[in-house]
């Protein structure tokens, strides 16, 4: 999947970090949600402005960044 129209960094907003389109939402805090088991559609129930195609972004995002990831 190509994340990159959707998973954009602002330095104005959260510190710089990786969020989904023009939210104020992180990769970071989706990661959390799904680790602690919530759903897909649990997340999108409570924050409505995501969808499916987001939640989808943030796990390539964060797939491609372990990915590329140097190891000495």
């Amino acid at each position: 999947m190509d994340y990159h129209g959707i998973i954009k960094i602002d330095p104005k907003k959260r510190f710089g970090r990786p969020c989904i389109r023009n939210t104020r939402i992180s990769v970071y805090d989706v990661l959390a949600w799904l680790s602690k088991g919530m759903t897909k559609d649990e997340i999108i129930d409570d924050f409505p402005e995501l969808k499916h195609e987001d939640i989808d972004a943030v796990l390539a995002y964060a797939a491609d960044r372990e990915h590329n990831i140097k190891v000495a």
